[in-house]
Order: structure tokens, then C-alpha cells, then sequence
């Protein structure tokens, strides 16, 4: 087995579990964590596996959290489903 090794948009398991709920983009399912730069910009990437009827919600999330931490996002799907196109 491959040693694991930390990177800037991955969580460990603790720190995930850690968490509250607030800090994800879809709370009750506790996926897309939003805690930094780097995990927003993922959120961002990833946005398109999100279910449909969760999107809309994630989409805010994303754009807010962005604004709190000072990262642009620039996808205009993301802003099209937060109602901001």
C-alpha cells in the first residue's frame, strides 16, 4: 500500500470528521468541504458531479465562502445555478 501523503485540498479522515456540517457545500451529505482556498477551488472543479438538486445550494455556498476567504470564482456555470449569470 502506497504511503499517504497530505496535500492542500485533501482532508484526513479526523479532520473531516472533525468539522461541523456548516463547513461543507452540501451539509447533509457532509461532501464538498469549503475550509480554504485550496478546497474551494476543488468544490469548483468537482461541482459538475454534484446531484442536480443539490446544485443550486452548492453553488451559493461555493460563491460565499469564496468571498469570505477572497477567492475569485470565475465559473460561470457555478454562478449560472447560484442565480448569478
Amino acid at each position: 500500500m502506497a504511503p499517504k501523503t497530505k496535500t492542500p485540498d485533501r482532508l484526513t479522515v479526523e479532520e473531516r470528521r472533525e468539522l461541523p456540517a456548516s463547513a461543507f457545500g452540501i451539509p447533509e451529505t457532509r461532501e464538498f468541504p469549503l475550509v480554504d482556498a485550496a478546497h474551494i477551488r476543488a468544490a469548483e472543479a468537482y461541482f459538475r458531479y454534484a446531484p442536480d438538486d443539490r446544485k443550486a445550494a452548492l453553488a451559493r455556498r461555493i460563491l460565499a465562502r469564496a468571498r469570505e476567504m477572497g477567492v475569485d470564482v470565475r465559473s460561470r456555470v457555478i454562478r449560472g445555478w447560484a442565480g448569478e449569470a
